[in-house]
């Protein structure tokens, strides 16, 4: 099998890269940059074979997928900053990645016959009420720029395919790149106090633990709609904010420990400063992994433990 995986800069293109590696499969990673540009670890990504594709060009997502001929694209390429994507300037640019880009993405793999995963998002609902939103729910309420333009990839990989997974993930972390554990373990080294909402609900995901997922999918045509998140129960930022200074201090490092560092749980009113609207309501029902076939994704706290030991705090 021949995977073509799009934005291998990224945090989740990263890690599904060296999943096909570890299987024996034949993974393409492509992104913006002319050269691989995430981070250099040593891993099997950094030394596949990389094309540089901009997915807002048509003919250029044309060209590449159908020379490279691969039996399957996963499109992790997208805009993913959700405050920088509210400002008037960014907007086209925002809607050019993750609508325009999708569909280009799609309409190629449509011509080539293959299979596509998209990454989608929590956003895509209005994020009211407490009832996990489930994958075949079309009760779309984007509150932002963001989800709307990935509700219109969304709906660009449904329209035109047969063959497709879309895959709705939310609270992402990985090696590569930024994230919120990073963000908190810097904040807690130079912050004796730290304000964290307290009033949005979801659970984490862990590239390395998706991509695994990702992977099994693909190997199937169990086609459709999906929630990923790892398992375990649903929780606040605040609340993943204690767990992960709780695994930290455990590890050895005192400097989070409770004596020293307190968080303090606050609303999203309270907090403010953010441009976008947030989803109060990211609980994803994960039950349809199961029910296909998959196998779900470890527990949170467990993959938070070994996500902590991977980046050597």
């Amino acid at each position: 099998m021949k995977v073509l995986v799009t934005g291998v800069g990224g945090q989740l293109g990263h890690d599904v890269m060296n999943e096909l590696a570890k299987r024996g499969y034949e993974g393409v990673g492509s992104d913006l940059a002319p050269v691989y540009s995430g981070i250099s670890d040593g891993t099997e990504v950094t030394g596949m074979p990389y094309v540089q594709m901009d997915i807002t060009d048509n003919d250029s997502v044309e060209k590449i997928i159908s020379g490279e001929n691969p039996d399957v694209v996963v499109h992790c390429a997208a805009w993913t900053a959700v405050d920088l994507a509210e400002d008037e300037d960014k907007r086209e640019k925002v809607h050019m990645v993750n609508a325009v880009g999708t569909e280009n993405v799609a309409l190629a793999c449509k011509k080539a016959n293959c299979k596509m995963v998209y990454l989608s998002t929590d956003y895509v609902f209005d994020g009211q009420g407490t009832e996990p939103w489930e994958p075949d729910c079309k009760d779309y309420r984007p509150l932002s720029v963001y989800g709307q333009t990935k509700l219109e990839g969304e709906l660009a990989v449904s329209g035109n395919l047969e063959k497709y997974f879309i895959v709705r993930i939310a609270w992402v972390f990985g090696i590569n790149g930024k994230n919120f554990i990073k963000t908190m373990l810097n904040l807690g080294k130079t912050h004796n106090q730290i304000k964290v909402v307290s009033d949005q609900i979801g659970t984490p995901t862990y590239t390395y633990d998706l991509a695994r997922l990702l992977v099994d999918m693909i190997e199937t045509d169990k086609y459709g709609y999906y929630h990923a998140t790892n398992e375990g129960g649903y929780i606040s930022w605040y609340d993943f904010t204690r767990e992960i200074f709780r695994q930290a201090e455990a590890l050895g490092h005192s400097e989070y420990s409770p004596e020293r560092l307190t968080v303090i749980p606050v609303t999203t009113e309270e907090y403010g400063v953010s441009k976008a609207k947030r989803p109060f309501n990211s609980r994803l029902a994960r039950e349809k992994l199961a029910q296909n076939g998959f196998t779900p994704l470890p527990v949170w706290q467990d993959a938070l433990a070994r996500y902590l030991k991977e980046i050597e705090i």
